[in-house]
């Protein structure tokens, strides 16, 4: 489990990066090559990717506000981290 922090915000930047070091996200349709790979989400039940943006901040363009929001994770990411027994699942679950 990773927590990657965006820089330039260029589409598909973390995908691409773990992709390149020989590890994808689990359950990209598009960046896993590997038939073992792939099966790997399918079997934790992930109906996507395992991919998560649980906190997106920005400065409004106009009012020049500090914008914020988070979301918990979906239930099926949820229970594919209790299968693997994620000890930092605590961290996802507010």
């Amino acid at each position: 489990m990773l927590q990657c922090r965006l820089v330039t915000g260029r589409t598909h930047q973390i995908r691409v990066h773990l992709a390149y070091l020989q590890h994808p996200v689990v359950g990209d349709p598009k960046y896993i090559v590997s038939k073992v790979q792939q099966e790997k989400g399918r079997r934790l039940g992930l109906k996507g990717q395992a991919l998560h943006a649980f906190r997106l901040s920005f400065i409004h363009p106009r009012s020049e506000e500090r914008l914020a929001f988070m979301v918990a994770p979906p239930e099926d990411f949820v229970n594919a981290l209790r299968k693997l027994g994620s000890a930092s699942i605590a961290n996802f679950i507010y």
